[in-house]
């Protein structure tokens, strides 16, 4: 059987989470994939609590994943409204032209 242990798990993360940096530099153009490559980044920070409230045996790091992952949720589903109500005024969703919402 083989044994899962700390360094597994924040192994995980840390891939995780370089997809997620990897994405947001490396694709500025479409803001779903921007917005998919925050999520991957949330999601490897919980994996971490996670795993380290497992490992020390307290509970307040799975607690604070719930808040991470209620405020993750709402911050996508605020992101893709603004992104549709965006599209519908202008019928792009380019990272370029959307400075032209300043002002």
């Amino acid at each position: 059987m083989i044994d899962i242990s700390l360094s597994h798990y924040l192994t995980l993360g840390v891939i995780i989470f370089t997809i997620g940096v990897i994405g947001i530099f490396l694709n500025r153009k479409n803001i779903i994939v921007i917005l998919m490559s925050i999520e991957l980044i949330l999601l490897s920070v919980n994996i971490n609590l996670v795993a380290f409230s497992i490992f020390l045996n307290d509970i307040s790091g799975q607690i604070f994943t719930l808040f991470i992952l209620t405020v993750a949720a709402a911050e996508a589903a605020i992101g893709l409204a603004i992104i549709v109500v965006y599209y519908r005024n202008s019928s792009t969703i380019r990272v370029e032209e959307i400075n032209k919402l300043k002002g």
